[in-house]
């Protein structure tokens, strides 16, 4: 019997990052899900979900995402089997519970750990056991969202910069792709949008960002609304591995407008992969856990339906690309993204392409590049909030206006340090310092950043002392405690956060 999800993960106290984020419409993105639309079919492990895109193709030639680096920016990691072979880092924690040693890079919401797992989990070196669709690329997660999703629209801009600057740290595993499942409803044209800004500026710097196109089931999000980034929709799968029965899901946004090489592209979903239903790594105790239950399956596993879901997919689909293509740039990545033209749901006109990766790997690297007006990201910061706010401690504070965590804020400077790869010196980000300035101890066999640097900095007046944390603490494979009070979006939601 299909099952149906009564509440979008992370509604009630979440951020925009992820699902879709629809603030535009909230009812898209958070609140009680109504009708038809919230039905859920068969769950999809993830060694089916690899063999829908093809990636069978990629690992009989030995491809699986050696040497490439995979940013996550979420809402942390948590060290659950499957994400302790030794292949995942901890970046530096930009979250509001960075402040809290037992929380700091610990994933308490459940959509990290959900997102890492598709990436590049694995139960171990050896091939056997639960695998990601790149088990062997190194993936550093970099937290920016709290247990209950709370987050800013600056907090991601500094993450993507600090990918940038951070990018080669490992030589081995330099970053060459990011992982963003976030969005906002915001109006702010593209052109000066700094969250658009920050998304080209990593892609300009080499970085393949992958985005998810966002769950209001209609209008895409910010920054999908951008020429670069590769922007992802969901298909069902319908519990096979054939293609030939997969349906755009209901949930995932597809329309909108996309300028691209100076033409006004209605269609703005560049590619589709499996989104509804997946199975991935569980994180007991997390909020998704807490509140749905049902998507457990069996001890380890949770299902998760959303855009995120997709994004995540591709992004191990282009680390595999780029073991095989390792010269290969990010605009050549898009154009190898394109294959079957199989899908029905969206556009039915011009019906995106649903990825394939026995088409990617038999045809030439494309050799044209795409060449677009560069966004200058000096654009209102309020404005590229649309419409979520967040707020903070007891009294609900608000963050708005032109301002970030530490005050005020010039994007017109900030863009041209970003632009310049100089918007980080050390821990400190625009001048104010927001995590640790290096690489420290490894815990569960994952290294980590430095953090815990905001003690004594204000925001609107108040202490991070006065934050009203509430004692929530790791232990093991299980959270105790209650959650991070009064830190919620308005009427926003991690996109992929349909849990079933």
């Amino acid at each position: 019997m299909p099952r149906r999800s009564d509440v979008l993960a992370g509604a009630v106290a979440s951020l925009v990052l992820v699902p879709s984020l629809g603030a535009a419409a909230p009812a898209q993105a958070a609140g009680v899900a109504t009708g038809a639309d919230w039905t859920f079919g068969s769950r999809a492990a993830i060694s089916d979900v690899a063999k829908s895109i093809r990636a069978d193709v990629a690992y009989k030639q030995g491809i699986t995402g050696r040497g490439v680096g995979v940013a996550l920016i979420d809402t942390g990691v948590v060290p659950v089997p499957g994400l302790t072979s030794g292949n995942i880092a901890n970046g530096p924690d930009l979250s509001l519970e960075s402040q809290v040693p037992d929380l700091l890079h610990k994933d308490g919401f459940g959509h990290g750990t959900h997102m890492a797992g598709i990436i590049a989990g694995r139960d171990n070196t050896t091939g056997t056991g639960f695998r990601g669709i790149a088990p062997d690329a190194k993936l550093t997660s970099i937290k920016v969202g709290t247990g209950t999703g709370a987050v800013d629209v600056t907090q991601v801009m500094a993450a993507l910069d600090w990918v940038v600057q951070h990018r080669n740290d490992d030589k081995a595993n330099p970053i060459r792709v990011i992982n963003l499942s976030y969005g906002t409803d915001s109006l702010l044209a593209r052109d000066t949008n700094p969250l658009a800004s920050a998304v080209e500026n990593a892609w300009k710097a080499g970085i393949v960002v992958v985005v998810a196109a966002g769950n209001t089931g209609k209008q895409i999000t910010v920054p999908a609304t951008d020429a670069n980034p590769i922007v992802v929709g969901s298909v069902d799968v319908k519990g096979t591995t054939n293609p030939a029965d997969d349906t755009v899901s209901s949930f995932s946004a597809a329309d909108g407008r996309k300028l691209v090489a100076g033409f006004d592209m209605a269609l703005s979903v560049d590619v589709l992969a499996p989104g509804r239903s997946v199975l991935s790594l569980r994180n007991p105790g997390s909020y998704a856990d807490t509140n749905y239950p049902s998507a457990r399956q069996d001890d380890r596993y949770f299902a998760g339906s959303g855009t995120s879901q997709s994004a995540a997919v591709v992004s191990g689909a282009v680390a595999l690309i780029l073991q095989k293509y390792p010269t290969a740039t990010p605009n050549q990545v898009r154009e190898m993204m394109w294959g079957r033209n199989g899908a029905t749901g969206i556009l039915a006109s011009t019906k995106p392409l649903e990825l394939d990766l026995s088409y990617t790997f038999s045809q030439p690297v494309p050799t044209w590049a795409l060449n677009t007006a560069a966004s200058t990201g000096d654009g209102s910061l309020q404005a590229a909030r649309g419409s979520s706010v967040l707020t903070f401690g007891p009294d609900n504070v608000a963050l708005t206006g032109e301002n970030d965590l530490f005050g005020p804020f010039s994007t017109a400077t900030w863009a041209k340090a970003s632009k310049a790869g100089k918007a980080w010196t050390g821990g400190s980000w625009m001048g104010h310092v927001w995590t640790g300035d290096n690489w420290g101890t490894a815990t569960d066999n994952q290294n980590n950043w430095n953090g815990r640097a905001w003690s004594g900095r204000a925001w609107s007046g108040r202490a991070w002392s006065d934050n009203g944390w509430s004692g929530r603490a790791w232990s093991g494979r299980a959270w105790s405690g209650s959650s991070f009070s009064s830190s919620a979006w308005s009427g926003v939601a991690w996109s992929g956060a349909l849990w079933q």
